[in-house]
């Protein structure tokens, strides 16, 4: 009977250190738990980074044949097999490499993401989850930012500017209007979470 090996991972950004934790599962037994901070890194960044540490971990048992990956975070996963160029190739890579591994021990060997939104409060995925929020750690050193991170501050610095010079401004009203969602709230854009 093959093992599987369930792989529940999270990340928390809070004062820009990113919390990444992977808890390993196998059997109903907790295996192993990984927690990595980061600073100055994105919240996908720190998801996929969640998601290298579980694959990297539960690929190293020699008795495990199927890892299923449970995360809140699919279209980071995704990354993973996107042979297109993006930011996180180098991680898409190392990932790939552990899963290369994993395979060539066995053609039965396998691997399935689950998507398990936090707002499911699943037992396993819950756990991880609560413990990405609850992990405070403040910077002892001043730190680099990551490429993905500096990206995002300076397009959150041009939104607010928008934002601020656009309410100065004398058109609004004029020729311009608001968007609503299905709730009435006004659309923000978004580029997180593979949003528009």
């Amino acid at each position: 009977m093959p093992s599987v090996a369930l792989v529940a991972s999270d990340a928390s950004i809070k004062n820009n250190v990113a919390t990444s934790i992977a808890h390993i599962h196998m059997a109903n037994e907790s295996l192993t738990k990984t927690i990595h901070p980061a600073v100055n890194v994105t919240s996908t960044e720190a998801e996929l980074f969640a998601i290298r540490c579980g694959i990297n971990q539960s690929s190293r048992f020699n008795n495990i044949s199927k890892i299923i990956v449970i995360t809140d975070s699919i279209h980071t996963a995704q990354k993973i097999f996107d042979p297109s160029s993006h930011p996180f190739q180098t991680m898409s890579a190392a990932i790939l490499l552990d899963l290369r591994d994993f395979f060539n021990r066995s053609d039965n060997n396998s691997i399935k993401f689950w998507e398990c939104p936090s707002c499911l409060k699943w037992v396993l995925h819950n756990r991880v989850n609560k413990e990405t929020k609850s992990f405070n750690l403040m910077p002892l050193f001043s730190c680099k930012n990551s490429w993905d991170f500096s990206k995002k501050n300076k397009s959150d610095n041009i939104i607010k500017y928008w934002k601020m010079s656009f309410q100065a401004s004398e058109l609004k009203g004029n020729h311009f209007l608001d968007l609503l969602d299905s709730d009435d709230k006004i659309i923000e854009l978004t580029y997180t979470k593979g949003g528009s």
